[in-house]
């Protein structure tokens, strides 16, 4: 089976890379919109079936496809995703998903590793201004291109908000992006696009999950944490194992970065290990998504104690319930946490969102946004990672991660790219968001925020001019935006890129 690199569009340009004229006529309304087209000059349909296909990148350097395959992966050089408006997307003909690649410049595809297919098309884009590729077309894809009967074009006070100008025709990369996921969500594409990215990163083990000492360890025996990323108790008489990864999310451009573990439900077996994992990791909030109980079967075993003021002790903490309210949506709770061994003292706060169905999503999307409202309140002035449960630790765990990001990214001005987060995600932890309805819940509530007007672009992340975000000068974070940001990414980003998503 082929292995997909998977990852989200980049930008649609606003205006698309010049094309290069051909020896014989191009309709004019394409030369006027500067597009790609197939070169006659180099037999653009050959008797094989082929043709080639000249493109030069945009202004931000984007030819707008992503790429699959290698012969490190064992399947062909294929065309995963087109982007709208994009030098791919408008050239003569279209290059489309599905299209195999045969000829990257010249050189054949049939033994190139999936980086090397990659590195060709990034030097075409920033050092040779154009790229010549000999295309299959429609090789595993027979559905006829049509465009989106939808495009969401933002209201004028949200365009001034993001790019100082009441011009429609003025976008960012955020509202480009915006524009993409709107369109994905009326053409129903949305689901489609979630089924292909890995679920599990092929190479990355969860072997000490599986041994025998920790197999029981494990609410579900399918859903383990990688080795690579797992948390790793210093302290625990039953060994340094739980059920937990560090899933570090980086706001691009920002400085800003949110740092989680996520994590299955404690079983009663497991408690004491949750409650020594919180200490050691030093976590000042823990977000529950999961009920006790669900449809007559425990989801979580209830790991504090149930009665105000009462303690219970984990080896060699203990724990007090020192506070709670309950309130419509969630329950506030906090905790006293005490080191018997050296009478140090913190105080744990606990959000628990009550009505989220296991497999499902929130009935109304106001009150999980208003939700994530609170959460990011409780993170105000932390660095230290903050740990997110639901029952296995995977579905909601990482639905509420990708919207967190989410709007992180719109404060930042930079762009959402839902299946990026997803990747990353899930380079991190195996299964992260578990069925296509949460993934469209979760991006029906993030574009929901950004047409509200409920998260906007912080004032120093705002374009100014024309220029790109990443040339703005003034201060790197904002008081509201430092208040999340907690330790530099470690993954390298062209590593990241590799591993989940290739973008072109």
């Amino acid at each position: 089976m082929c292995t997909k690199t998977q990852g989200s569009l980049p930008p649609a340009s606003s205006t698309s890379g010049a094309a290069t004229p051909a020896s014989n006529p191009i309709p004019i309304s394409l030369l006027a919109k500067g597009i790609a087209f197939a070169d006659e000059d180099e037999n653009s349909q050959s008797d094989d079936g082929t043709v080639s296909i000249r493109l030069e990148p945009d202004h931000q350097g984007k030819f707008g496809f992503n790429v699959k395959g290698g012969c490190d992966m064992g399947c062909p050089v294929l065309v995963s995703r087109v982007a709208p408006g994009t030098p791919a997307d408008q050239g003569y003909p279209r290059l489309n998903e599905g299209d195999q690649l045969i000829q990257i410049n010249g050189k054949d595809t049939q033994m190139m590793i999936h980086r090397d297919i990659v590195n060709s098309i990034r030097h075409a884009a920033t050092v040779r201004k154009e790229l010549v590729l000999r295309v299959r077309q429609n090789v595993y894809s027979t559905e006829d291109f049509e465009e989106p009967a939808f495009q969401y074009v933002p209201d004028v006070p949200l365009l001034h908000m993001m790019t100082g100008t009441d011009d429609p025709g003025v976008q960012t990369a955020l509202s480009s992006s915006m524009l993409l996921l709107a369109e994905a969500l009326e053409s129903d594409s949305i689901s489609r696009q979630f089924d292909l990215v890995f679920r599990r990163k092929p190479g990355l083990s969860c072997e000490v999950a599986k041994s025998a000492e920790n197999v029981t360890k494990n609410r579900y025996r399918d859903i383990t944490p990688y080795d690579g990323t797992r948390v790793v108790l210093n302290s625990c008489p039953s060994g340094d194992y739980i059920n937990a990864n560090y899933v570090t999310m980086e706001i691009a451009a920002s400085g800003i970065v949110n740092r989680y573990i996520a994590t299955q439900g404690p079983l009663s077996t497991t408690s004491s290990d949750f409650w020594i994992m919180v200490w050691e990791t030093q976590s000042p909030l823990i977000v529950m998504l999961t009920p006790i109980c669900e449809h007559g079967r425990v989801k979580c075993h209830p790991y504090w104690p149930q009665h105000l003021n009462s303690s219970v002790i984990y080896h060699n903490l203990q724990v007090t319930t020192i506070q709670e309210r309950n309130l419509p949506l969630w329950i506030h709770r906090e905790f006293q946490i005490k080191n018997l061994e050296t009478d140090e003292e913190r105080v744990v706060v606990q959000l628990m969102y009550q009505s989220w169905p296991d497999h499902g999503v929130p009935d109304e999307p106001l009150s999980f946004i208003r939700f994530i409202e609170e959460v990011r309140k409780a993170r105000i002035g932390t660095v230290e990672p903050t740990i997110v449960h639901c029952s296995a630790g995977i579905g909601r765990t990482g639905v509420l991660i990708l919207m967190e990001t989410a709007e992180c990214l719109i404060e930042a001005n930079q762009p959402v790219y839902p299946l990026d987060i997803v990747t990353q995600m899930r380079l991190q932890r195996p299964l992260m968001i578990q069925t296509p309805s949460q993934y469209r819940f979760v991006c029906e509530c993030v574009l929901k925020v950004y047409q509200k007007g409920m998260i906007r672009p912080l004032p120093e992340f705002c374009i100014q001019g024309n220029s790109p975000p990443s040339q703005l000068t003034g201060p790197s974070l904002g008081s509201r935006a430092r208040a999340f940001c907690s330790s530099w990414f470690n993954n390298n980003i062209q590593q990241q890129l590799h591993n989940g998503g290739s973008h072109a």
